[in-house]
């Protein structure tokens, strides 16, 4: 078994992401999970990620606040606190928090494969 204590996590940069910190809990360089990883972000107040459609699916699992997730279909999704959602590979979204309160929101997504 492997433990990563939320004091010890190791932040992580993701893409297109702005005013967000994130927290790389499990997988890739924080464990040995070779299936997925998760990640914890910390969404500010204005904070988000543009529009993107990433090559691999992924959930979503909002621990804190509310995110709104704006759908590249014209869709718009508010997720409060224990909502989740699965956001298939392909389909392009945006995330933001819009209220004045940090949105903590939990990440899962398939490790990539290595190149063949």
């Amino acid at each position: 078994m492997q433990i990563t204590r939320l004091a010890e996590a190791k932040r992580y940069d993701a893409p297109k992401h702005f005013d967000m910190r994130s927290l790389r809990l499990q997988g890739l360089d924080a464990s040995a999970a070779d299936f997925a990883w998760v990640g914890l972000s910390y969404f500010l107040p204005g904070g988000g990620a543009e529009m993107d459609a990433g090559t691999l699916g992924k959930i979503y699992v909002v621990l804190d606040g509310e995110v709104t997730i704006d759908l590249g279909n014209g869709g718009t999704h508010v997720l409060a606190k224990l909502d989740s959602c699965f956001i298939p590979a392909g389909e392009a979204r945006a995330i933001r928090n819009a209220g004045n309160v940090v949105a903590t929101m939990l990440v899962v997504m398939p490790t990539p494969k290595a190149a063949a």
